[in-house]
């Protein structure tokens, strides 16, 4: 039994898929938890899937999952989110900007956190993108107060148990340690690397950075004061 799935959102990255199947293979046999890797191909329009079930046919740990169209990041992980069987569950972005050896800092604090996020350190993104980042996750932190300085690090781990209760909608990925507080769970930020992307190209724009993330703010807030949280505390 696997203890722990990493979800591989992919679209359009057939030029870096052998890549991230060299890096997370080795990472599974390195890793501190058992490890399962499921790609979540979101409707890629090149030979991304081709390539995944290449990678998935000749990898007994590697699975995938395959959309019908295009329907964006959130979708993908709560794609991912609704099949896992692990204990625990994480992401990382099929560009590997993040290390997926880091995960080994996180799961270190998987016991005692419901959610713990990797924080980019010396991010290697370009001026407007790091500046678009940090002004979303100031309106954001003003919005949530969740505390994290950097929730669209690409860099997971979720007990599971918390992550299937997560009632996602798109842009929601930016959301998820707020979203874990809105289940009393607690929450944790670890330090990671990061990488400059070396092929295919960014999904994210000024406007899915920045006026995006405002819009969910809103959705956010809606969706907090109508959240039902519940502890059941016997049965018979």
């Amino acid at each position: 039994m696997y203890e722990f799935t990493i979800i591989v959102p992919v679209y359009n990255e057939e030029e870096n898929l052998e890549r991230v199947e060299k890096e997370l293979l080795a990472y599974t046999k390195i890793a501190t938890k058992k490890t399962a890797i499921l790609f979540v191909n979101d409707g890629s329009k090149d030979k991304s899937q081709e390539l995944i079930e290449a990678i998935c046919h000749r990898n007994e740990a590697f699975h995938f999952l395959n959309f019908k169209e295009n329907r964006g990041l959130s979708a993908a992980i709560k794609a991912g989110f609704d099949h896992v069987e692990s204990e625990l569950v994480g992401y990382i972005d099929s560009d590997l900007q993040t290390a997926p050896e880091d995960f080994n800092l996180l799961l270190a604090h998987s016991n005692d956190y419901a959610l713990v996020t990797g924080v980019r350190a010396n991010r290697k993104d370009s001026f407007v993108k790091n500046m678009s980042s940090k002004i979303a996750n100031g309106i954001r932190r003003a919005f949530t107060h969740d505390g994290m300085d950097d929730t669209g690090c690409p860099l997971k781990v979720i007990q599971t148990c918390y992550a299937k209760q997560i009632p996602m909608f798109k842009g929601l990925h930016r959301f998820l340690p707020a979203m874990i507080l809105l289940q009393d769970g607690k929450i944790l930020q670890v330090p990671v690397q990061h990488f400059p992307r070396v092929a295919g190209t960014a999904k994210f724009g000024l406007w899915n950075r920045l006026i995006g993330p405002l819009m969910d703010c809103f959705a956010y807030l809606w969706m907090k004061k109508k959240y039902i949280n519940y502890e059941v505390k016997s049965k018979g």
